[in-house]
């Protein structure tokens, strides 16, 4: 029976769970309170020609996103062009840098070069990163985590030993690598999961398969454009959007949701999925009625915010790459600051964006379109004054790598994004960027759950819940959340 189904927030998993609950023959309706879909991967324009991209900027794990496309007969192709970058990215030390080649081969010599050896043992780790990743990304992760049986199975059974849960990531990259550049190397793609690599399981090895040996890329007109093409699968199997429109509550009785309050009107639903933030998902309903309490969040380990900017400087800058990350200084410093002190860092890494390179559609011509990004703790002070401060040393750091000068001076156009512009664009808890921390006593069955345990037809999805943060598993997330609302009873 065709059911009315409400989706709260337009992010990659509402996309996703409209998508597949429109094919499913229900009536899904979208509704998102900013005036554009995308959530935390929107874009702006400016005046001066300029066009950012608010959020995401690693297309990783493509295969992830071309199966979400397989799953309505389309191809990514059919809606934006994709381009591999090469070198996939730039990391920067102290004294020297490693370009990330896009050829799996030549990342190999590149380690042999650096430490004797490295490049066999590379080719090692690479394929137990691809087992990792072929049972972690299409056996663990399409899970719905009600509880632990559903990993009971004779498959995951025989490849317990070989995903290495219960070894932490920094002690496992050490097995392969002596160097402490392909060490930091190795361990960058779990910064973002949300703990320090040494509480980060080893499975998460697969995201060094998803990213070095499955290829960096990048969707000509911005990541945006990956939104776009989510939003038109939804349209065309019959979901509606609604933009503009805030949920200010949930309704519910006997157990049941009946309806939500959106702009001051009540509409009726028979099930509502939230892809909006799962903490301010719950303070919308009565607080008996609610999965967690206050007390539960605040024991929660979050993945870090950011200090982001986006620049339009009014020259090219030689040497940047597409991607770059500035790791001169020491990670270690760097992730207690996020994780332990909770304040900002002295001595920080950053990243820098800069599309303009690859594409000339971002920034007018002889201009550059430069986001830069700075992990940061959670729920602490983000005064304009300090995020300035900051915003001086990242540009310093990069007119000494690029040889250019002044930049300051060349800044066309700003704007800068942190801690409280989280909270107050996506009521992100904490001001968190990227949700929850994928440590150990966060993983499968120990997040947040999909389902409220008091009402039978509210659901949840996206970076709070299972699998985690990040593009493709917020993909995943809504696929696995809409086969729960079909699977309900009328």
């Amino acid at each position: 029976m065709k059911k009315k189904i409400a989706v709260i927030g337009s992010g990659f998993s509402g996309l996703s769970a409209a998508s597949y609950l429109a094919k499913a023959g229900n009536e899904v309706h979208v509704f998102e309170k900013h005036e554009q879909p995308g959530g935390r991967a929107r874009q702006f324009s400016t005046v001066q020609g300029f066009v950012f991209d608010m959020g995401p900027s690693w297309y990783w794990m493509p295969d992830i996103i071309e199966s979400f496309f397989a799953d309505f007969g389309y191809k990514a192709s059919d809606f934006f062009e994709l381009i591999s970058l090469d070198p996939q990215f730039e990391m920067i030390f102290s004294e020297d840098k490693i370009s990330v080649p896009e050829s799996l081969k030549e990342l190999k010599n590149l380690f042999e070069q650096i430490e004797k050896g490295a490049g066999l043992r590379l080719e090692k780790f690479m394929k137990s990163a691809k087992f990792k990743y072929e049972v972690g990304m299409q056996d663990f992760v399409n899970k719905p985590c009600h509880n632990w049986a559903e990993f009971i199975s004779p498959k995951i059974a025989r490849s317990a030993l070989k995903l290495d849960l219960l070894t932490d990531f920094r002690s496992y990259v050490a097995k392969y690598f002596k160097s402490e550049k392909l060490r930091t190397l190795m361990e960058f793609p779990v910064i973002f999961l949300g703990a320090s690599p040494k509480n980060i399981p080893a499975l998460y090895s697969l995201m060094n398969y998803g990213g070095y040996a499955l290829g960096t890329h990048y969707p000509k007109g911005g990541f945006y454009q990956l939104v776009l093409a989510m939003k038109k699968v939804a349209e065309i199997n019959g979901t509606v959007f609604h933009f503009s429109k805030t949920v200010e509550s949930i309704n519910a009785q006997n157990g049941m949701i009946t309806s939500l309050t959106i702009n001051g009107q009540i509409y009726g639903f028979d099930a509502v999925i939230a892809s909006s933030d799962y903490h301010h998902t719950e303070t919308l309903l009565n607080k008996e009625l609610r999965n967690y309490s206050e007390t539960y969040w605040q024991n929660r380990t979050f993945a870090p915010s950011s200090l982001i900017y986006y620049l339009g400087i009014n020259q090219t800058i030689p040497n940047l790459k597409h991607h770059t990350l500035f790791f001169e200084n020491d990670l270690d410093e760097h992730i207690d600051c996020i994780y332990g002190e909770r304040k900002w860092p002295e001595k920080p890494l950053f990243y820098a964006c800069c599309p303009s390179r690859t594409d000339d559609t971002v920034a007018p011509a002889g201009k550059e379109n430069l986001f830069l990004l700075m992990p940061l703790a959670i729920a602490i002070n983000d005064e304009e004054y300090v995020r300035e401060k900051y915003l001086a040393q990242m540009l310093s750091r990069i007119e000494r790598h690029t040889g250019t000068t002044d930049l300051r001076s060349k800044i066309e156009y700003k704007r800068s994004y942190c801690i409280s512009d989280f909270i107050s664009d996506y009521n992100a808890y904490g001001g968190n960027a990227y949700g929850l921390a994928n440590t150990l006593s966060q993983t499968a069955v120990l997040k947040p759950k999909i389902r409220n345990k008091k009402l039978e037809n509210l659901f949840y999805t996206g970076q709070l819940t299972i699998p985690g943060p990040g593009v493709p598993p917020s993909i995943i997330s809504g696929k696995i959340v809409a086969n729960e609302v079909i699977k309900l009873k009328n």
